[in-house]
């Protein structure tokens, strides 16, 4: 069963009118553009040559959450504080001197990073009630997982669901704010797209947006964890993988899918699926997919059955790439386990160590060092190449480092 780490935050985000393309948005969408917040003015030209300093989940593709600016000196003290119009799950994204925060009312905030002014707001039609769904945590449901920002086209990504059960995936001009298309998400006509969630962090790589879906709170109804892909342009095929599993095994973790050192490689978590005592159904893993997502490499610890019957799967947190090509995944067993590239298959890890029920993404701090998310505290540790051992836990600060 999911576990959602909500985080409140304020930010600010650019978008406006809206255009539309592909297949039509369920509910209705708004632009309101406050130029006396310094918005620029909309206009149809080139995109923006915006520096771009987080554009996406933990700063880049990798999700190594650190910032190579200088930290504040503490005691840190609150800049600014704006309102925004429902509760903020996702990740604010920081490109330029423009802050984008999208809420669960499936409205995109652009802000002023410097004073916290809005730019813009852009709604992206009616969340879904908690009272629609089949089970669940979040009241309503809209935007959850954290958009992403392509500075080639000048576009903001971001995930909606609306009433009905609809997932969509919209891209916004950040400098104007207009919608530049849409497409809707739901590839799996036979599962119940109202049992499907959309939480994961969106990763753009390859000229595609790819978005990865699990269940609700609950897991509840018929879905499967499955991962779709975009072409930045709007056009050609939805690409699509799924966990190959009767039911669940989904792919929810904060930090979504996450680019390897190859730049090849799309790494994912899947959690507990249907199978608890035959045949390995491919979940409960770390899986390595193409661009095209296609299956090149599987994980799965050699308790796998046990964690799926007991909800201790490896769906809680995302892969960590290492620039050694090995990765590091923790999950709600409390198990560390470090792979090698090919990732090993059922019972192939390289090294073990106990110590970490992981919910969040994590931070690389260096080659060989992780700040882990562990539901005690967060916890780094020091990696050798088939080896680990903790270092340091601050007690009580549970999240994403």
């Amino acid at each position: 069963m999911p576990r959602i780490m909500l985080s409140v935050i304020v930010a600010a985000a650019t978008l406006a009118a809206c255009t539309s393309g592909g297949s039509s948005t369920p509910g209705s969408t708004s632009t309101t553009t406050d130029h006396t917040a310094g918005a620029p003015t909309p206009r149809h030209t080139a995109p923006p040559a915006i520096a771009t300093g987080w554009p996406t989940y933990h700063g880049n593709n990798m999700r190594t959450g650190v910032s190579p600016a200088r930290p504040l000196q503490p005691p840190l003290q609150r800049a600014w504080a704006t309102r925004l119009d429902g509760a903020v799950y996702a990740q604010p994204l920081v490109i330029g001197r423009v802050l984008v925060a999208a809420t669960e009312n499936n409205t995109v905030y652009a802000l002023d990073a410097t004073t916290g002014r809005r730019i813009w707001k852009h709604h992206l039609g009616s969340p879904v009630p908690l009272q629609d769904l089949p089970c669940g945590n979040i009241d309503p449901l809209g935007i959850t997982g954290t958009p992403v920002y392509d500075a080639q086209s000048g576009s903001v990504f971001v995930a909606t669901e609306t009433t009905g059960g609809h997932h969509t995936l919209h891209a916004l001009d950040l400098r104007t704010g207009r919608e530049r298309w849409h497409r809707g998400l739901d590839v799996y006509p036979a599962r119940d797209r109202a049992a499907e969630q959309q939480r994961s962090a969106l990763l753009l790589t390859h000229g595609r947006v790819y978005v990865a879906f699990g269940g609700l709170f609950g897991d509840c109804g018929n879905y499967v964890g499955y991962v779709a892909a975009v072409g930045t342009d709007g056009s050609g095929p939805i690409l699509h993988y799924a966990v190959p599993t009767a039911r669940e095994a989904g792919i929810w973790s904060p930090a979504g899918p996450v680019q390897g050192k190859t730049l090849s490689d799309i790494f994912v978590a899947s959690g507990n699926g249907a199978e608890v005592g035959g045949s390995y159904d491919g979940s409960d893993s770390v899986i390595r997919l193409t661009p095209t997502l296609h299956e090149v490499g599987l994980f799965a610890p050699s308790t796998w059955s046990a964690d799926n019957a007991a909800d201790l799967d490896l769906g809680s947190s995302s892969p960590v790439p290492l620039p050694s090509g090995q990765t590091v995944i923790a999950g709600k067993r409390g198990t560390v386990y470090l792979l090698d590239p090919d990732l090993g298959g059922v019972g192939g890890e390289r090294a073990a160590l106990d110590g970490c029920a992981a919910y969040g993404g994590a931070a690389l701090a260096g080659a060989r060092t992780v700040l882990m998310p562990c539901s005690d505290g967060v916890r780094r540790l020091n990696l050798g190449a088939h080896s680990m051992h903790w270092s340091w836990r601050l007690d009580g600060v549970a999240g994403s480092p």
